[in-house]
């Protein structure tokens, strides 16, 4: 069984997504980002970083595990290798995709979302500057995408991983309608129930129906904590 600590953002929804395409037992542990439940002990140690989501697997001695990267990539391995090819060289590939979700689509659209949306006052050349550098990761992926259904072409913990980010694009004030490859893999990646079912943990939430003053509020406190 595997323990799943997390929230309704996109770093939470790559696991969710996982476990449902993966077919694995879990059950959701809620972690209220507003309350700081992040911070508490109990949690730190299951992830001395304090971020959602984390894991543990019960069926191997409580095993925890932390950063959503290392996450999908273990539940991967204990899946029998599921969405993660044995190829060393597709395995690789992959493995590519997901480090380049980890390193440039997530931290920059990150801070898009920040500025964007939640910080305080609105710094136009920072705003531009995440926005711009997150379309130019979309475009990169648009061109890996000519011909292809899924960015390695086999359905892989890489879009698992890159989906729920560009799922919210427009919350970040980023349009993809001229990326024609792109648009049709998130059309295509949001039909699949797995990906429904794992969009809805631990709720689901739609940004666009949400409370601007309500999420700037909640966004706030997590920053200053």
């Amino acid at each position: 069984m595997i323990e799943l600590y997390t929230s309704p953002t996109p770093n939470g929804h790559k696991i969710s997504i996982a476990l449902e395409e993966m077919d694995l037992e879990y059950e959701v542990k809620p972690v209220d980002l507003s309350k700081g439940e992040q911070k508490t002990n109990e949690f730190l140690e299951i992830c001395p970083n304090g971020r959602i989501p984390a894991i543990v697997d019960t069926d191997k001695n409580n095993f925890a595990v932390f950063e959503s990267g290392a996450i999908l990539l273990y539940l991967a391995e204990i899946s029998g290798g599921k969405f993660l090819p044995e190829d060393s060289q597709r395995r690789s590939e992959v493995i590519q995709w997901l480090m380049f979700q980890m390193g440039g689509v997530g931290p920059m659209q990150g801070q898009a979302n920040v500025f964007f949306r939640y910080f305080p006052e609105k710094i136009q050349a920072a705003i531009d500057r995440y926005q711009n550098e997150t379309k130019r990761l979309y475009t990169v992926l648009d061109i890996q995408l000519e011909g292809k259904d899924f960015i390695c072409n086999e359905l892989t913990i890489a879009d698992f991983a890159t989906f729920p980010w560009v799922n919210i694009h427009e919350w970040s004030g980023v349009e993809i309608g001229d990326l024609k490859n792109l648009t049709a893999w998130v059309k295509r990646c949001r039909e699949r129930p797995g990906f429904k079912a794992g969009l809805d943990v631990p709720i689901r939430l739609n940004p666009a129906d949400t409370d601007p003053e309500e999420v700037i509020k909640a966004a706030q406190k997590i920053i200053q904590k």
